[in-house]
């Protein structure tokens, strides 16, 4: 059988509804309109404003401070909502019966810095799956720059080089915890200082000096783990291309017990998520990331779903860990906000002859951004198992919606009957104006020299 031809383009007649005023629609291929009943507002090119007396450095304010909660879903009713929920969703109201979601109003909040929806544009018709000859079924792109590559996707490869290739911001110095939480609500909390350079989304990228398929094209990724004592010191670098199409992704590890420093090819798919006691694999982080070869991906469509968005209650800085987790070991859903907007629904499913502990995933993508909102994880036997959910907001100051990390992601395991949750440190804000000379910095030479206990 010859292999699907992933490179069908959009036609002159598609591409002219793309624009940033005006159009049918937006950089991203999102709808402009709203829905018919209202529910989702149309789209504008007007950038979300921060609340008065909001300075730059701290955390971001809540802009929809006094927005109120429409109605709220339950285990009594949420049959009623069940076409605009994952199945995921759906199952979490049937294992827990106290389980519920706040729906707020609908805001489109996810206006980028003008250049990258510029970038995405000239991306349209431009762009091109290219399939690795070194690695197979691994997928990349060529023909795109700092944005959405494929904004008229035409089938899944497209759609997950949407989700890849999203805007980032550039410079990020932080802490994340993550914290798994036992079936009987305890947990310890793991801090890890991580520090990036994402250099996708670099203004100064252009065809003839950015190459998206060497390591460290994407990001730049250095994390430490400073929390608890018995951890710190453990180090993991990884250089990360944007396009798969020639090279794999370069990771090294670093031991306080044995002093040195080890390439770590198993840094990739579904590895243990660090300091996750096993609730999570490595590529879920920012919804999916890494190699993609292991699953074949298709489009199933767009619709409309309540998804976790705008998540300045969460994000609030008085807001810390013991507030977020509740006596169960769930999430505090009262600091949760979902919203109806529509979404890309993406499907993953285990390449025959290879091996993941994923059978089968879903990604529900929001059109506005290409973000992973949620994701439904099954295992081999095709059984609902793990719901994955990025509690994302516009880091209005940054003009990106955030990425890597969303400032809280979870994961429910249905089986173990437990929860993972991850979010960015609330003791210190994050860092975007930190520097260093990345060539130097982002190596395994200096983890040599910075691994000290």
């Amino acid at each position: 059988m010859a292999a699907q031809d992933y490179n069908e383009q959009p036609t002159p007649e598609e591409l002219a509804k793309l624009g940033l005023e005006g159009t049918e629609l937006t950089p991203t291929g999102a709808i402009r309109a709203g829905n018919a009943d209202g529910t989702i507002p149309a789209w504008k090119n007007e950038p979300v404003q921060p609340p008065a007396g909001w300075q730059p450095g701290g955390w971001h304010a809540d802009p929809f401070a006094d927005d109120q909660v429409l109605f709220t879903i339950t285990a009594q009713n949420y049959k009623e909502h069940a076409d605009r929920l994952s199945p995921g969703q759906q199952k979490l109201f049937e294992t827990y019966p106290d389980y519920f979601m706040n729906v707020y109003p609908t805001r489109r909040s996810a206006v980028y810095q003008q250049h990258l929806y510029e970038a995405a544009l000239e991306n349209a018709g431009r762009a091109r799956i290219v399939m690795s000859e070194t690695y197979p079924n691994l997928i990349g792109f060529e023909g795109a720059l700092k944005a959405w590559a494929f904004p008229i996707p035409k089938n899944g490869p497209q759609a997950l080089m949407n989700h890849t290739s999203r805007p980032t911001i550039l410079w990020k110095n932080t802490v994340e915890n993550t914290t798994p939480i036992t079936s009987s609500g305890d947990y310890e909390t793991v801090k890890l200082n991580i520090q990036y350079n994402l250099r996708w989304s670099d203004p100064s990228n252009t065809l003839e000096n950015y190459d998206p398929t060497v390591p460290g094209s994407a990001y730049l990724y250095y994390q430490t783990t400073v929390a608890p004592a018995k951890q710190a010191g453990q180090v993991i670098l990884v250089r990360e291309p944007q396009s798969f199409a020639k090279q794999f992704r370069q990771a090294w590890s670093y031991s306080p017990g044995q002093r040195r420093v080890k390439r770590a090819p198993q840094i990739v798919y579904d590895n243990p998520y660090t300091s996750a006691d096993g609730l999570a694999t490595t590529d879920q982080k920012g919804g999916f990331n890494g190699p993609n070869d292991r699953f074949e991906w298709t489009l199933l469509g767009r619709k409309e779903m309540y998804v976790p968005y705008n998540a300045y209650k969460l994000w609030a800085p008085e807001v810390k860990i013991p507030d977020m987790i509740t006596d169960q070991g769930r999430l505090n859903q009262d600091l949760a906000r979902y919203e109806l907007h529509r979404v890309w629904v993406l499907e993953a499913k285990l390449r025959e002859g290879t091996r993941h502990d994923y059978g089968r995933r879903q990604f529900f993508l929001d059109e506005d951004t290409w973000a992973i909102m949620i994701s439904d994880g099954y295992d081999r036997r095709n059984a609902l198992w793990r719901i994955w959910e990025e509690h994302g907001l516009m880091m209005y100051d940054q003009g990106v919606w955030d990425s890597l990390p969303s400032p809280v992601a979870l994961q429910y395991d249905l089986n173990a009957g437990r929860m993972l949750l991850t979010n960015v440190d609330k003791e210190v804000p994050i860092d975007f104006n930190w520097r260093v000379d990345a060539e130097s910095y982002f190596t395994p030479a200096q983890v040599r020299r910075g691994g000290l206990r």
